[in-house]
C-alpha cells in the first residue's frame, strides 16, 4: 500500500529556537540566548506553527506559555534534537583517524594482540602505555587509554571485564631459604613468615591470602611498595612474597616455589563500560584468542604484590 502518513521536515535550527523559548518564556530571554532579535524569533516560531498548523504558544504581555499543542509538541521537539546531536557525534567519531592505546601492567605482555591489531587495521594508529597498577582504572575513566590488561582485583565499577586466563600464584623466597628447591609449598608451610604488604586492602588481602582459609591472618610484612625495595627485602630474608607464576626470577639471589592450595591469579581485559569503538571490540577478540597464558618476560618476571 502507498505511504499516505503526511511528511513534515523540520529544521533543527528553528526547532531548537521553540525548544529554547518554551525554557524562558518570553521572546525577549529565548532571543538573548539565542543571539537573535526578537523580530527575527518571531518569524521563526511563526514559521514553524503554520508547517505544522498548529499554534504552538499563546503570546501576552506578561511573555508566552505553550498551547496544549505546544505542550504536546515540545518532548518530540526535544527528542529529535537529541537524536540529531547523537548521531552527528557518531558521524564525527566514524571520520576521525582511528586511534586506540591500550595499557598493560608489570609482566604481562600484550605485544601478540597489538601486532596482529596493527596488522588488521594498517589506517589505525595502535599505541600501547605502560601502567601502574593503582593507575589502571583511573587511566580508563579519564580516557587516557581505551583498553587495560591487567590483573584482579581491581574496582570493576563503569568497567567492562573479561577474564583472559589464570595464573599460579607462586612463593618467591632467598635461594638460601628453608623452602628453596621444593616442588611445592602450601601457606601452613609459611604460616609464621611475614609478607610484604600492598597499601591497597584488595590487593593486600589477594596477594598475601588474608584471612587464610582457616580463618588465621596472615603475618605482617613491611609495607613497600617499590619494586626494587621489595626484591631487596626478600632477598635479604626479612619477608617473603606471593606473586603471579611467570617464569624466572627477577635477580640471581632469588627463586620461586609453586603454590598448591591457593585459586590462581586472574589476568583480565578492561575497558570502560560505555566504550563502543570498534576498535576496542576487535582488540578484545584478539586479547581473548592470541593472550591466553603467561609469558615468560626475562629479568622483570617476579614482582611482588
Amino acid at each position: 500500500m502507498p505511504d499516505t502518513t503526511p511528511h513534515t521536515d523540520f529544521d533543527l535550527r528553528v526547532l531548537r529556537y521553540f525548544v529554547t523559548l518554551a525554557e524562558h518564556r518570553t521572546f525577549a530571554r529565548a532571543a538573548e540566548a539565542l543571539h537573535l532579535t526578537q523580530p527575527s524569533l518571531s518569524r521563526q516560531i511563526r514559521r514553524l506553527e503554520q508547517q505544522l498548523g498548529a499554534r504552538l504558544l499563546d503570546r501576552t504581555p506578561q511573555g508566552s506559555r505553550l498551547t496544549a499543542a505546544g505542550e504536546v509538541f515540545l518532548p518530540g521537539a526535544k527528542a529529535l534534537l537529541r537524536t540529531a546531536g547523537t548521531t552527528a557525534a557518531l558521524a564525527r567519531a566514524a571520520a576521525e583517524p582511528a586511534r586506540i592505546t591500550i595499557g598493560y601492567t608489570t609482566n604481562i605482555i600484550v605485544t601478540p594482540a597489538a601486532r596482529e591489531l596493527r596488522r588488521r587495521h594498517p589506517e589505525a594508529d595502535v599505541n600501547t602505555a605502560h601502567l601502574s597498577w593503582d593507575q589502571v582504572r583511573p587511566a580508563l575513566l579519564d580516557r587516557r587509554v581505551d583498553a587495560v590488561v591487567t590483573r584482579l582485583p581491581l574496582q570493576t565499577a563503569k568497567l567492562h571485564v573479561t577474564i583472559l586466563y589464570d595464573e599460579p600464584r607462586v612463593l618467591v623466597v632467598p635461594i638460601d631459604h628453608r623452602l628453596a628447591g621444593r616442588e611445592s609449598v602450601a601457606l601452613a608451610d609459611f604460616a609464621d613468615e611475614p609478607l610484604i604488604r600492598a597499601s591497597d586492602p584488595a590487593r593486600d588481602a589477594f596477594w598475601r591470602v588474608d584471612p587464610r582459609p582457616d580463618g588465621s591472618r596472615a603475618p605482617d610484612g613491611p609495607l613497600v611498595e617499590d619494586l626494587e625495595d621489595k626484591l631487596e627485602l626478600i632477598a635479604s630474608g626479612r619477608a617473603v612474597s606471593i606473586v603471579p607464576g611467570i617464569e624466572g626470577p627477577s635477580r640471581p639471589y632469588l627463586t620461586t616455589v609453586p603454590l598448591r592450595d591457593v585459586e590462581p591469579s586472574h589476568v583480565v581485559l578492561a575497558v570502560r563500560a560505555d566504550e563502543r569503538s570498534r576498535l576496542v571490540a576487535a582488540f578484545r577478540a584478539l586479547a581473548q584468542s592470541l593472550l591466553t597464558g603467561p609469558t615468560p618476560a626475562g629479568p622483570a618476571a617476579t614482582e611482588p604484590r
